[in-house]
């Protein structure tokens, strides 16, 4: 009978020191090599755990910052194939992180910054999974908004694969909420336009449509995540539920306005 080779356990992954090595990225504005090349194994739940590690460390470091939403990536089919994944993702959203409407972004703040446009919504109610439809995100939804998300990869030249981008927080950076609109069901989200321009140039177009076929479908795409955490979603916090277009790399000088149907516009500027 032949002996089976005994099977070689992979090394286990420090969550709390790998959280430290993507803050030290962020705070440096130094992208680190993909952790899914440096580290053996790296799983989705490993990814989840370093975000959540990353999370506390900020706030144990610094008092005046609060947890002010979520957000959900790689909803859009178009940020799929441009990042080369094929699921969501999910991150925190934190005070520090949101920009006035109009106002401006230094660009030496951040290392390889994109914009893309979204529905921002502003819940009633606490919600929690894991057993939420859309409809019960509508239900409980009392405003939406134009908004604009900067993400920013931690990750070198952003060769990431979905594991890279969970840690990283799902590459968020920065979050600029327009005027927020009572929502009416009447309102059909999946339906809303959106028109990117960089300089008054257009550099995208998309629809609600493009986040899983309707926004309010990733929002409850999160809820049901966080629900496997012992989470949920509060009521007021924003919830960026995904991009409606391919995101657009942005340089010092530039100014970003997206125009929706039915919602306004929002912009920033990079200085």
């Amino acid at each position: 009978m032949r002996r089976q080779r005994p099977r070689r356990l992979l090394p286990v992954i420090d969550h709390v020191a790998t959280a430290a090595t993507l803050d030290a990225a962020e705070r440096d504005r130094a992208a680190i090599r993909p952790l899914t090349d440096t580290l053996q194994g790296l799983t989705v739940a490993d990814a989840y755990a370093i975000q959540a590690a990353w999370l506390r460390r900020k706030l144990a470091a610094n008092a005046a910052l609060a947890l002010v939403g979520r957000k959900v990536g790689l909803t859009a089919r178009a940020m799929q194939e441009q990042l080369g994944v094929n699921e969501p993702d999910c991150g925190f959203l934190l005070n520090s992180m949101l920009v006035p409407n109009a106002g401006s972004i230094p660009r030496a703040e951040l290392i390889l910054p994109r914009v893309e446009p979204e529905i921002a919504f502003y819940l009633a109610e606490d919600l929690r999974g894991p057993d939420l439809t859309a409809a019960d995100i509508l239900e409980a939804t009392r405003a939406v908004a134009p908004a604009l998300e900067i993400v920013d990869s931690r990750i070198a030249d952003w060769k990431i694969k979905l594991q890279d981008t969970i840690a990283d927080n799902g590459s968020s950076a920065r979050a600029v909420i327009g005027a927020a609109v009572s929502f009416d069901r009447a309102l059909d989200l999946a339906a809303v336009q959106v028109t990117l321009r960089r300089d008054g140039e257009v550099v995208g177009e998309g629809a609600g449509a493009a986040v899983l076929g309707h926004p309010a479908e990733a929002v409850a795409w999160l809820a049901n995540a966080l629900a496997g955490f012992g989470e949920g979603l509060k009521a007021n916090d924003v919830v960026l539920p995904g991009a409606m277009c391919a995101s657009v790399f942005a340089n010092a000088g530039e100014v970003f306005e997206a125009s929706y149907t039915g919602l306004g516009s929002v912009s920033v500027r990079f200085t």
